[in-house]
């Protein structure tokens, strides 16, 4: 997410009430998670564990809860919960907005685009030329769709991201700052939900087709021309290149990369990145053949048994 204008690291400090190691005047230009930090942004840290790779990421500025060495040319701020000053910097950038109309009035639409009745078009929201979106979707703010997208009824673009921090009195919700943006000639069937990114976009790339009741998590990337069907369930962060299909009732875990023109058969289980070119079944996922014929040696065991007790 970047800023609508730089700001310094004095200024993000006193937003959140920090302490900082660097030039007052550094430069800041946005904020961002991990995978996706940018030179000029600020990315937060609160575990040991990732305390290395947050110093040593793209990022320019590193919100942490531990005094360390400052790595060259680059800023710290120090905070007691990282996870809350970034929220804390989410609301000030990104703060919510309710809406006076079903379709907000800041919102872009294109020409020849229909929106059927009982459609909610947020703030911010634009739409391009020759799109249908029929009745009961929900666009959320800051949603970008491109041309000739068609959207089935009750599918929901833009919803907050599924991501919390255990706390012992229970869960801290991690603010949703990003955006879904679709890309030219997709379509997305009923009862969908795709998630918002936390800080970036959640991205549907040209001419991809995705079926009924399918969940893709915030901040996943999906390819050109990819087919996803019914009920499969994509977590965040995960990146599926061009030419993928995915057949029912798949699940994707956080974080995977599937490689071009891959296959995975319904009810699969993707645990792990898989490379492109191949077609895989099972849980966790293994190549379709081998797999197969896995399942084959396991139906003959009770034969083999019958023969090993005469």
């Amino acid at each position: 997410m970047r800023f609508p204008s730089p700001y310094t690291l004095k200024q993000i400090a006193t937003i959140i009430n920090s302490e900082y190691v660097g030039d007052e005047e550094f430069p800041i230009l946005g904020m961002n998670e991990i995978h996706v930090v940018q030179e000029g942004e600020i990315v937060f840290v609160d575990h040991p564990k990732y305390y290395e790779k947050a110093l040593n990421s793209k990022a320019t500025v590193v919100l942490i809860n531990k005094k360390v060495d400052c790595p060259p040319g680059k800023a710290l701020l120090i905070s007691e919960d990282p996870f809350k000053d970034f929220n804390a910097l989410t609301q000030f950038f990104k703060p919510f907005e309710k809406s006076a109309s079903a379709i907000s009035s800041s919102a872009k639409i294109g020409k020849n685009t229909i929106i059927q009745p009982n459609s909610f078009i947020g703030n911010n929201v634009t739409i391009g030329d020759n799109c249908l979106i029929h009745s009961n979707v929900s666009i959320y703010d800051n949603c970008v769709i491109g041309n000739n997208v068609i959207i089935h009824s009750g599918t929901v673009l833009g919803s907050d991201a599924f991501y919390y921090k255990k706390r012992p009195d229970g869960f801290d919700k991690l603010l949703s700052g990003g955006r879904v943006v679709i890309q030219d000639n997709v379509e997305i069937g009923a009862v969908c939900t795709l998630d918002k990114g936390v800080t970036g976009d959640t991205l549907i790339k040209k001419g991809t087709k995705i079926d009924n009741q399918v969940h893709v998590g915030h901040d996943t990337v999906i390819g050109e021309h990819c087919l996803i069907a019914s009920q499969t369930g994509i977590a965040g962060c995960v990146v599926i290149e061009d030419e993928v299909t995915l057949w029912g009732q798949v699940g994707v875990t956080s974080a995977t990369t599937i490689g071009k023109k891959a296959v995975v058969l319904a009810q699969t289980g993707v645990s792990k990145s898989l490379e492109g070119g191949k077609n895989y079944f099972g849980s966790p996922a293994e190549e379709a053949r081998e797999r197969l014929k896995q399942l084959a040696y396991i139906k003959q065991i009770p034969t083999i048994l019958k023969k090993l007790d005469k």
